[in-house]
């Protein structure tokens, strides 16, 4: 299927690394992917009793958790996985253009569609030719290729040692979108999250044309 096709996994890789650098950047030091960090900054900060904060990375976990709730809303009522990954798709990119006009002051807001679309891109996109991995983080990416490394050693397979490699290559292009949105957001501000959601669009039309 075009969704699981390697170009595809690179374009969201490249987004995800993005949105976490645009965050983290211009949007209160959150981290929109990566709430494995936000709920460790939320323990310290209700073990400092600073509720303000505490509250500040709350948010942003129960978006993902919401966005991962209707993602399989829709996909329960999408016809096929194909045309279910174009309209989450197409979702993003509407809803990172709406947030490349909210000021500053409402980074809150910000932070809450940033993670929901997260949480909708990662719990829709989750094979590249069959092999799973996730488009917004990487730990479990980095565990599979070296797990695949190790067994290419051990049982002499080549083409699990060529797996592995597509996995590096998305490690290294999710630290591509990292960059690339530390870059865009220090000369653009909250209107950086628009070179992201080009990245999104760009995916869709690769689904579209197969």
């Amino acid at each position: 299927m075009p969704s699981q096709s390697l170009p595809v996994a690179f374009f969201l890789a490249l987004s995800g690394g993005f949105f976490d650098a645009y965050t983290y950047v211009c949007r209160d030091g959150v981290f929109a992917n990566a709430q494995t960090g936000n709920m460790v900054m939320l323990g310290i900060s209700v073990a400092k009793l600073n509720l303000h904060a505490s509250f500040l990375y709350l948010i942003p976990i129960l978006a993902f958790v919401a966005g991962v709730f209707l993602s399989e809303v829709i996909k329960q009522k999408s016809s096929t996985a194909e045309s279910f990954s174009k309209f989450i798709l197409l979702l993003e990119v509407m809803i990172l253009l709406g947030v490349a006009f909210i000021p500053q002051r409402l980074n809150m807001l910000a932070n809450v569609l940033i993670s929901f679309v997260c949480a909708m891109q990662v719990n829709t996109f989750r094979k590249w030719h069959a092999n799973g991995f996730a488009t917004t983080m990487c730990t479990g990416n980095l565990r599979t290729a070296t797990e695949l490394v190790n067994r290419s050693i051990f049982e002499r397979n080549r083409s699990l040692l060529r797996k592995s490699f597509g996995y590096f290559a998305i490690i290294v292009i999710f630290i591509l979108g990292a960059i690339l949105g530390f870059w865009a957001t220090n000369f653009f501000a909250q209107k950086a999250i628009l070179f992201a959601a080009g990245m999104v669009l760009l995916t869709l039309v690769r689904i579209l044309l197969g």
